[in-house]
């Protein structure tokens, strides 16, 4: 065994355990520990069952462990185990805090690996059949969310392009939709809110931006919300 092991993030996908890339599920049954995000589903564990499991699940306005104190594990379990997997929801790139987890690691001289996922925005669009562009009608998309650093505004960087994807969107609905209402988006405005994309549970619903003004209902689990002109229901063949 190597005085230092090597640190992969890696990517589970939206939820469903069939959606993690080959590669991440052969790491994952390779792993001698695995440490793994709150939304990490017990059948993606199972792909694991030989490794010791270590949970530092982040869940918004949920108690959770602190980053650093993650950063810190990764440190330990490197010097502790030759390979070490950092399983993390959707894509480690997008939204995972990977810039810290990375500069953690590299600050002690270990190795690390990204292996990317398939991020919720995309699962979303093909479980909804709805494409994110549409010739003619969307051709940019921006992903963003409210969560920011101490100190700024949440919602004065909303992106301005043809498709929104808001992720952790549910608790922001009201702010969010008032403000792109101010911006001059139609009232309107196709809107498709999905929570728990690509799990069992799976809940799709379509609004207007004028709806989203109003709230969306208590969620149970996490909410993505997809907005602009390409979101307008597709006609059926036949019809």
């Amino acid at each position: 065994m190597p005085a230092v092991g090597k640190v992969y993030l890696v990517g589970a996908g939206p939820g469903a355990a069939d959606l993690i890339t080959v590669r991440g599920a052969r790491l994952l049954g390779e792993a001698e520990v695995v440490l793994y995000d709150a939304l990490v589903t017990p059948e993606m564990l199972a792909l694991c069952p030989q490794a010791d499991l270590i949970s530092v699940g982040k869940r918004a306005g949920q108690r959770s462990a602190a980053q650093d104190f993650i950063n810190q594990q990764l440190v330990d379990c490197a010097r502790k185990y030759a390979r070490v997997v950092r399983l993390k929801g959707g894509d480690p790139m997008l939204f995972g805090r990977a810039d810290e987890e990375l500069t953690a690691l590299e600050a002690e001289g270990i190795e690390v690996e990204v292996v990317p996922g398939i991020t919720t925005a995309v699962a979303a669009a093909a479980a909804a059949k709805q494409p994110l562009t549409k010739r003619g009608i969307a051709r940019s998309v921006a992903f963003f969310t409210s969560s920011t650093a101490p100190g700024e505004d949440d919602l004065s960087g909303i992106p301005s392009t043809d498709t929104l994807v808001q992720y952790m969107g549910g608790r922001e609905a009201i702010a969010t939709a008032q403000r792109l209402l101010q911006q001059g988006r139609r009232p309107e405005t196709p809107v498709l809110v999905l929570e728990n994309v690509s799990r069992h549970d799976q809940r799709i619903e379509r609004i207007t931006l004028a709806k989203l003004a109003h709230g969306l209902a208590t969620p149970h689990g996490p909410v993505l919300v997809m907005l602009g002109e390409a979101m307008e229901a597709r006609p059926l063949q036949g019809s």
